[in-house]
């Protein structure tokens, strides 16, 4: 199994499959590198190196009970790049992890990245006064954080349906509880604080995004909606927008082979020097 130790002591597990220009997939919140299998095993297969990391509290990373702002997360992606020594890597995100990867843009630069996609990403801000009309506020949050410590699989249960509409989408019972088990063995300390980590104001951040920005959101999204996507496409130069139809937060599952065509469709155009 493949660890490496960060600056600050913690010990993440990441998975490394393969030779050939990188692919670096960051999971969203609550999931880790189990959430990107299918995807990996497809680019694998296309000669590129696929990379996921688990979030500290996730996975077979560390569990510190430290560490869950944005810069911390950030700086764990850095080092996993340094510690691997990449460079004209694609970083492949989906919902809270589109947070940390544009941090990390904000911190470390773009010398190691080539382009970037954001899947069912984040809102621009979620800070109070300057957030959307359709990003979550502070009272909705702490009501989710509630549910969340007081009952947990519960929680799980009752959000499965939005997250992947299996009845439209074909999700099976079973890959509905396999994505519930990921998320139950999580830190619950780190499900918590990485939740609450994502209200920050990035917009002046994605604003100064200095690679091209593939952006893909659908318009059934009830966790992180479809306006997000739309807001982010605006702020951010070098970026392009792609809609699904019908798509919900899931999507990397749900409508897995449009997303595998969309990304590589984008990973093989040139980047402008």
């Amino acid at each position: 199994m493949s660890h490496f130790t960060t600056t600050d002591g913690t010990e993440l597990f990441y998975r490394d499959w393969g030779r050939g220009q990188p692919i670096v997939f960051l999971a969203s919140w609550a999931l880790d590198s189990r959430a990107w299998d299918r995807h990996m095993l497809h680019f694998n297969a296309l000669g590129y190196r696929c990379i996921a990391l688990d979030r500290r509290g996730h996975g077979r990373s560390d569990d510190p009970g430290r560490g869950y702002r944005l810069d911390r997360l950030a700086d764990d992606v850095a080092e996993l790049l340094g510690h691997l020594d990449l460079h004209g890597v694609t970083i492949v995100t989906h919902s809270m992890a589109s947070g940390e990867c544009t941090r990390h843009l904000a911190r470390h630069g773009s010398a190691r990245v080539a382009r970037v996609v954001f899947l069912a990403p984040i809102a621009p801000s979620y800070a109070e006064g300057s957030r959307g009309p359709w990003s979550m506020d502070e009272p909705t949050t702490d009501a989710v954080l509630a549910a969340i410590r007081h009952d947990l699989p519960r929680w799980l249960a009752d959000n499965a349906e939005g997250f992947f509409l299996p009845a439209e989408t074909g999700t099976t019972p079973e890959y509905v509880q396999h994505t519930i088990d990921i998320i139950r063995s999580a830190s619950l300390q780190a499900l918590v604080e990485c939740f609450r980590a994502k209200r920050a104001d990035q917009r002046a951040e994605l604003a100064a995004l200095d690679v091209p920005l593939l952006v893909i959101h659908g318009n059934r999204d009830v966790s992180e909606p479809v306006q997000q996507g739309r807001a982010i496409a605006t702020l951010v130069p070098h970026s392009r927008y792609v809609e699904y139809d019908g798509a919900p937060h899931g999507l990397y599952h749900t409508h897995f082979d449009r997303v595998v065509a969309d990304i590589h469709a984008f990973v093989c155009e040139p980047v402008a020097a």
